[in-house]
């Protein structure tokens, strides 16, 4: 398979966020997407972790403001 048109996981992440109605959102909205993006990473095995990973990075870039310790995010795109 070739890798130049697979999107990175924070672009599979970032799609996953759009998809998400409104601005504010919880962590748990975006587990909904946990098995989506198993199957776009098939080799990853901590799917979870990764996506609050991404999260971060999405929060460090300014796209996303941690709302509160609860896992409540706001989209600033």
């Amino acid at each position: 398979m070739s890798t130049l048109n697979r999107n990175t996981w924070i672009e599979d992440v970032f799609d996953c966020l759009i998809k998400i109605e409104g601005a504010i959102f919880s962590l748990d909205d975006v587990y909904q997407f946990e098995t989506h993006l198993s199957k776009l990473h098939p080799n990853n095995r901590n799917v979870k972790a990764k996506i609050r990973q991404q999260l971060q990075f999405l929060r460090d870039d300014g796209k996303l403001e941690f709302v509160n310790d609860y896992g409540t995010y706001r989209k600033l795109f």
